[in-house]
């Protein structure tokens, strides 16, 4: 069982899955040309003016995001944001692990995957998460940042 800490931190997690390293440079017609660091500064910045605090990751491996959801609850983080890219199509571990925390999990997609292949129309991680952002690029990541500031999730 996780550890649930007795009050959320200022830090919201930010997960990133595979291929998410490449971004500006892979597909920018779907992905957009800003690069995982320039959404990471984007978010620092807005954090910043509400005291909070981003911890933004990536990784290609799945259970690495499993093992940082876990970290995310242990550390008590406020929420998570949580790209899974391609793994939100088929990674039932993810579903298990956001189902096994109580932090509260915002999915997040630069495009929107209804509108996308077939494949890219089921989500697992959608399935626990508690509220989706998708379509808007970039702006996808702070859109969900304004929902922890609000009080959203």
């Amino acid at each position: 069982m996780t550890d649930t800490p007795s009050a959320p931190s200022n830090t919201v997690y930010v997960l990133n899955g595979p291929n998410l390293n490449l971004l500006g440079l892979r597909e920018p017609e779907i992905y957009g040309s800003d690069t995982l660091d320039d959404i990471a500064g984007m978010l620092e910045d807005k954090a910043r003016e509400h005291g909070l605090t981003i911890e933004m990751r990536q990784t290609n491996y799945e259970g690495m995001l499993v093992d940082w959801l876990h970290e995310a609850q242990a550390e008590g983080a406020r929420a998570v944001l949580l790209n899974a890219a391609a793994y939100t199509h088929t990674s039932i571990a993810l579903l298990d692990a956001i189902r096994a925390i109580t932090t509260p999990v915002i999915e997040v997609h630069l495009s929107d995957p209804k509108t996308r292949e077939d494949f890219r129309h089921l989500s697992y991680v959608g399935m626990a998460a508690a509220k989706t952002i998708e379509g808007h690029g970039a702006a996808s990541y702070t859109i969900a940042l304004d929902a922890v500031i609000n009080g959203e999730v």
